[in-house]
């Protein structure tokens, strides 16, 4: 799998504490392991390492979000806060 294909999608945690939790994938370090985020606990700054398996995909990808992670923008963590709420995954903390 690319590098570049993972990045911006949104996934599930399916083992561990954070389990059903939504992520957005935000580096991939490679075959096994990514770094995501949700931009409230988990920020582009302290990203969580997580195996690939525990991980559920989904197909949903925002372009823009993606963007804004590949170009390292500081706005980034409200980003991924916004689209996670407006897909009805968090509550606004």
């Amino acid at each position: 799998m690319q590098k570049d294909t993972l990045i911006g999608k949104m996934v599930f945690s399916k083992a561990g504490r954070d389990e059903d939790k939504p992520y957005i994938i935000v580096d991939q370090l490679n075959e096994e392991y990514v770094l995501l985020a949700n931009g409230n606990t988990k920020t582009l700054e302290m990203p969580k390492k997580k195996k690939l398996k525990h991980l559920v995909l989904t197909n949903k990808v925002d372009e823009h979000v993606k963007e804004c992670i590949l170009s390292k923008d500081n706005t980034t963590d409200l980003k991924l806060k916004r689209f996670l709420k407006l897909n009805g995954i968090v509550k606004e903390v």
